[in-house]
This record gives structure tokens, sequence and C-alpha cells, in this order.
């Protein structure tokens, strides 16, 4: 059958078409996007900003368009963290609905990271022993680890890449910012990292999303076009050298960096941060990149209650 699954993120909104079925990896058909930037349109007081709702709402009324040409039987739709931490989120959502006719599903970031952790399994599959997760988003960064598909612990924290980028860090951040931030992001990680810490040492460390894939293509992982099933890591040394060389770029010199586009270019600093921080907290040397991560753990998990029902 083929599935939409419309995922609104902090940076961008993202309509992927698939034809899938139960048993076997969700073939991706059709790939609409937009950079919306959702976390640069919260005000002051945490509302999200009207041209923010504007930008949204068109957005979704072109994806569910989209969805019908292509002949999606079924559009999954869900935002994340910038609509779930805003203020007027009930408005939000109102407004998508009402203008779109389409609901919009806020989930949680524990089912983010549980969801992110299902799809990392199914790729790399039982051989890889007990796994912990790790996703940056635009907003959160999502923690999860367990040796089954769900995971044991899944939690998320409000370190994402974008949201870093537009309330602590300056265009050149000083020396003084970037400590403060180190500090802060590393508090916030290690305050529960012995949820992961006290099962022992993963058998496989993983990461998955956009800022992860950019920092290992800087790093020197393989580019997309070679393909979903190359091996890519992001290797903690090769990041500690890259670190200082980032800080002192311009935003024109960070977006000609391979895998960093020139909307997120803002965003590489803190996302490398926190990156730095997972592998330092839970003594990892690498984190293997999976293609896979939440809009596949959507897909996998509706495919499973269809299989299920027996109406797959």
């Amino acid at each position: 059958m083929r599935l939409g699954v419309l995922d609104i993120g902090s940076n961008t909104g993202h309509l992927l078409v698939v034809d899938a079925h139960a048993g076997a990896a969700p073939l991706p058909a059709y790939s609409f996007k937009q950079p919306l930037r959702l976390a640069e349109h919260l005000g002051p007081t945490g509302d999200v900003s009207q041209v923010g709702i504007d930008a949204l709402t068109d957005f979704v009324r072109e994806a569910a368009q989209v969805a019908d040409e292509k002949g999606c039987a079924e559009v999954m739709a869900f935002a994340t963290s910038a609509v779930r931490d805003a203020g007027n989120s009930d408005a939000v959502l109102a407004h998508v609905q009402e203008r779109t006719g389409i609901t919009l599903e806020v989930l949680s970031g524990e089912d983010e990271a549980r969801l992110t952790f299902l799809a990392v399994r199914r790729w790399f599959g039982w051989s890889a022993g007990r796994l912990v997760v790790f996703d940056i988003g635009g907003g959160s960064l999502e923690l999860a680890g367990g040796a089954d598909e769900a995971p044991d612990v899944a939690w998320s924290l409000p370190l994402g890449a974008a949201r870093l980028a537009r309330t602590t860090l300056s265009q050149r951040p000083t020396d003084v910012e970037l400590k403060a931030l180190r500090r802060q992001i590393r508090a916030d990680i290690a305050a529960n990292a012995g949820q992961l810490l006290r099962a022992g040492a993963p058998d496989r460390a993983v990461a998955t999303s956009k800022t992860f894939r950019s920092l290992a293509r800087i790093t020197g992982a393989a580019p997309s076009g070679d393909g979903a099933l190359v091996r890519r890591a992001l290797p903690l040394v090769e990041l500690r050298e890259w670190i200082p060389k980032l800080v002192g770029m311009s935003l024109e010199e960070l977006s000609s960096l391979p895998g960093v586009s020139a909307s997120r270019a803002h965003q590489i600093v803190p996302g490398a941060l926190v990156a730095e921080a997972c592998m330092d907290i839970f003594d990892l040397a690498e984190l293997e990149i999976c293609p896979w991560a939440l809009r596949e753990g959507v897909i996998l998990e509706r495919l499973d209650h269809l299989s299920f029902l027996g109406t797959e």
C-alpha cells in the first residue's frame, strides 16, 4: 500500500511517500519538503508567530494535495517539539485543521525517542545487540536504549540544534558563550545519563537525522549519493578536531562544507557540541549513522498495527 508520513519538525516540513507492506522495508516513492524553521518563529512568550502559522498551514495544505496526487491511501501527520512546546500549540493545531482538513498529532518527546529507536532496531536487526540511539533534531535531543524493539529507556531534552542556535549563541560566539553552552548541554544530558549507563556498554551506538549526518559528512563519511547501505560513522576524535574550526567559520564558510545546507549552517556548532557531549558522557568513541529515523518508525509502527488487524 502507499502511505504518506507528514512530519512537521522544528526545521523542516517533510512529506515522505512510501510503498510499504508488512515484512518489507518501506520503499521511498516521493519526497516533498520545505524549510519551515518553526523553532525560529517562536516569539518572546513562546508562541508560534502568525508568520510561522501561515507558513505551516500553507505547507500542510500543499502536502495534502501532493499526497492525493501520489495516490496515498493514508497520511499520518505529526508534529514534534516546535509545536509541542509552543504556548499556543492548541490554536496552531486548530488553525491547521480548519484550513487544511489535516489533523496533526503532537508526539511527545518520549514517543519520538521510542519510534526512532524502533526504526534503528529494524534497520540493524537483532544482531546489533543492545542499542543506544541519539537523535538531534531542531528543537530537542532524543535518547533511547534497549535490547528489544521497544527501548528500556527513552527520553527527550530541549537540546535541539535550532533551539540552541536561537537562544544561546550569537553568530560569532565568544569563548564565554561556548563554555557556558557546553556546561549547560553536559549538565542536562548527565542528569539522567544513569538510565542508559546502568545497563552497561551498548553493543552498538547509533545516531540518526540531519545534524548527525551532516557532522559525519564533515568528518569524512561517504556522501548520500553512495547509497544508504554504505557504513557511515561520526568519530569523536575527528569531531573534536573539527569543533574549533567550525566555531571560527562564517555562515558562508559553514554552508560550503559537505553535507551542510545554507538553511542549517547556523545550527552546526551547537549541534556539534551536543554530539560531542553525548559521546563523552556515554564514553563512546564513535556513533554509527542510521539512514532511518522518526518517519520510518512511524511507518513501521503503522504497518505493524495494520498487520495485527489483518487489514494491510
